[in-house]
């Protein structure tokens, strides 16, 4: 599977995760984001940005999901802004252009662990 983005085809997996991490932008966030429905709710506004950008930041140091209640914390928003924001981490993840989690990490991002 391809998503095109100026001109370059960006490769994704089955599930849409963006296969080459190095090939995210805020462009690519926002095909990503109308791949899955997002932008046509709402745009990817600046808070939402501020979560994907330490989202790919934390995971690029950590090659770990952040914990949810710290993400807030640390991009300076309300307590309960991933809720907010994206109410599906998993489809936070995928726009951030995070690889496919694994099923325990997965298991984990789903019940807030």
């Amino acid at each position: 599977m391809t998503l095109e983005q100026n001109n370059l085809n960006l490769d994704l997996d089955r599930e849409g995760y963006l296969i080459n991490f190095e090939d995210w932008n805020e462009n690519v966030a926002c095909e990503l984001a109308d791949k899955e429905g997002i932008s046509r709710e709402c745009p990817l506004t600046q808070e939402r940005m501020e979560i994907l950008k330490f989202m790919r930041d934390y995971y690029k140091k950590f090659e770990a999901f952040p914990i949810l209640r710290a993400v807030c914390k640390n991009v300076k928003q309300d307590r309960d802004c991933h809720y907010q924001q994206f109410p599906d981490p998993i489809i936070a993840w995928k726009i951030a252009g995070l690889p496919k989690p694994t099923p325990e990490v997965l298991a984990k991002i789903k019940h807030n662990v």
